[in-house]
């Protein structure tokens, strides 16, 4: 398999009718959406532009009260923190500090199904990255069963808010009640941990900036949404398309580990865990795309579409719908497109998400008789523009 021989494989979650290349333009709702991956990489490192999405209308009614999240902020003050964050999540220190870590954690869950014999994939998964994050944050003085309390809390996201809409009042009670128990039992404890003694972390760091304890609270809520869950669905998506693809298995299982990443990204690349991201111009954009410049005018919300950049073959090359590790792409291109975003808020757990996720496939794809007994079940959670993976058990010997 080379980068000319595309592997046939296809998109696995079906998210609606894209358009790569697609002309920039508004919609009759108002919103300017881009489609094409020139345009949207431009828009994403403009620092003429506002976080939209992720709720962030709900998160800015606390803005006079407490600081946001870093995921909310945008400007100077949003850029000086990753500056000062960006330490935790650097290749080096991964490779020191938390690659053993990984390797013991993905060992001990791949013991767990050899163990069971039977396991859905979701919750070993699940399990790995809530424990990895956690080490990078900080919530390392929390009782057991941290993983399922975050679980139940993120399962009480979404859906239509409002009283008008049956069962809002009671997803927001519980959902209140888990965040609780998860600020209780873990985020106050390891708060409490570190006043006392600063360590190498987050949380550590986010006491030196004087954030209070609610503050800490939603950094850690933030961080939990983006390195756990996105990366447990990540895991279970890329394990999908190496099970039910003969060749695309061998390639990696007899690759090296830069092979291994490379097909990594190249699935994320075509199945991006979050397909749109958003932004609202604070400024009259002058941007590049196929067509010619465009203008995007000030106050205006913009969905830049990076599921459908990803497939832009002026970009990506040919057969954008195919899985083909080692793509010849220009200067400045990763490997995975646009699926960690790009600019001012890309995701700063790239290279972690990547790394537990090639620790934990290369170990369990290992295990004698390792087999799919059933795929997982594809929902939508369109709040936050996301797939989630539910039910594929995985069966060994």
């Amino acid at each position: 398999m080379t980068a000319e021989t595309p592997v046939e494989s296809t998109r696995k979650v079906a998210r609606g009718e894209l358009t790569p290349g697609c002309p920039v333009h508004a919609g009759p709702d108002g919103v300017w959406r881009i489609q094409d991956f020139t345009t949207a990489r431009a828009l994403l490192r403009s620092t003429e532009t506002r976080q939209a999405g992720f709720n962030i209308e709900n998160a800015r009614r606390m803005e006079s009260k407490m600081r946001l999240p870093v995921l909310y902020r945008d400007g100077a003050e949003h850029r000086e923190h990753r500056r000062q964050t960006a330490k935790y999540f650097t290749p080096k220190k991964v490779d020191t500090a938390y690659r053993g870590f990984m390797e013991r954690l993905a060992q001990q869950q791949c013991d767990e199904l050899t163990r069971r014999g039977e396991a859905d994939l979701s919750h070993l998964s699940f399990a790995l990255a809530v424990a990895v994050a956690a080490e990078v944050i900080g919530l390392t003085e929390g009782g057991a069963g941290m993983a399922r309390r975050l679980e139940r809390f993120f399962a009480e996201q979404g859906g239509t808010p409002g009283w008008r809409n049956p069962g809002a009042a009671v997803r927001a009670l519980r959902g209140n009640v888990n965040l609780g128990l998860f600020y209780w039992r873990d985020v106050r404890p390891s708060i409490a941990a570190r006043r006392a003694a600063r360590r190498d972390d987050l949380i550590s760091h986010l006491i030196d900036e004087g954030c209070s304890a609610p503050e800490i609270l939603g950094e850690c809520v933030t961080f939990a949404a983006a390195g756990m869950v996105t990366t447990r669905e990540f895991i279970t998506l890329a394990a999908w398309h190496l099970l039910t693809d003969d060749e695309l298995r061998h390639a990696y299982t007899e690759g090296d580990e830069p092979r291994r990443v490379a097909i990594l990204h190249e699935i994320l690349r075509l199945e991006p865990v979050v397909s749109d991201l958003y932004r609202t111009t604070t400024a009259d954009l002058d941007l590049p795309s196929a067509q010619g410049p465009v203008t995007i005018p000030a106050g205006v919300r913009v969905d830049v579409g990076v599921a459908a950049a990803n497939l832009d073959d002026a970009v990506v090359g040919a057969d954008p719908g195919a899985v083909c590790p080692g793509r010849a792409l220009p200067d400045g291109v990763g490997g995975a497109g646009l699926a960690f975003g790009d600019g001012p808020h890309r995701c700063p757990g790239a290279y972690i998400a990547i790394q537990e996720t090639e620790t934990f496939l290369t170990r369990l794809l290992a295990l004698p008789g390792l087999r799919m007994v059933n795929p997982p079940q594809v929902r939508i959670r369109p709040e936050i523009a996301s797939y989630e993976l539910v039910g594929l058990r995985l069966r060994v010997g």
